[in-house]
């Protein structure tokens, strides 16, 4: 890459923060989906170019994990500091972090079943409200199937109303198992999927070191 070539992609990715990062993260705070944001924006914005930055948005704040939870729980970390000098110049500390805990979560491996543990729904806001919402992740295999397997991808998405489909599809799913984080919506679409057939994987309930397996009924 040329210097000119650098310069300009440089220029354009300053450009894009000024005008969009912020407000595509602000926006993804709020619970908006990719297409949400993207009519939101002011200034044009490519939505594939939302999408990157939403779902490197949600990495970086642990609402989705790549690898299964509580696996990384004690490793240390860099992590980037701002700091301000005298006049406001800004200048860039790099910091090593450590995780919670002292290391990974060695889980208590337990199977859901309706007969004993009620419906899923219940089950699912008894066990959020017992564990804590940011310590509580369902696995996805969206990317998986989205990429192997487009039909059942398709008849997964049908049994979800617009906005829950509008949610998923926006994002831009790896192509391997993945974790988000039991909010209110994503147990809504959980719930929904598992009660049509359509979903089997793992909840992880790391306050209480829990890996419940639900399968597909």
């Amino acid at each position: 890459m040329s210097e000119q070539e650098y310069f300009r992609n440089a220029l354009s990715d300053f450009t894009y923060e000024a005008a969009s990062g912020a407000a595509i993260r602000h926006l993804a705070d709020l619970g908006c989906t990719a297409k949400q944001i993207s009519e939101r924006l002011t200034y044009p914005t490519p939505y594939e170019r939302v999408q990157r930055t939403l779902w490197k948005h949600l990495t970086d704040t642990g609402v989705i994990l790549t690898e299964e939870p509580g696996s990384r729980r004690g490793e240390q970390k860099n992590a980037y500091m701002v700091e301000h000098g005298r006049y406001g110049r800004a200048s860039f500390l790099l910091r090593t972090e450590s995780s919670d805990g002292d290391g990974p979560v060695r889980f208590k491996e337990l199977r859901y079943s309706r007969d004993k543990c009620g419906s899923l729904a219940e089950y699912l806001a008894r066990k959020c409200d017992g564990s804590g919402g940011e310590q509580s992740y369902v696995s996805c295999s969206f990317g998986l199937q989205r990429r192997r397997d487009a039909e059942q991808f398709e008849r997964s998405m049908a049994v979800l109303n617009d906005r829950q489909r509008e949610y998923i599809t926006g994002l831009m799913w790896e192509d391997k198992i993945c974790y988000h984080r039991l909010d209110q919506r994503m147990r809504e679409i959980t719930v929904k999927l598992y009660d049509n057939g359509m979903y089997d994987g793992y909840f992880f309930f790391l306050k209480h070191g829990e890996k419940v397996r639900a399968d597909r009924i």
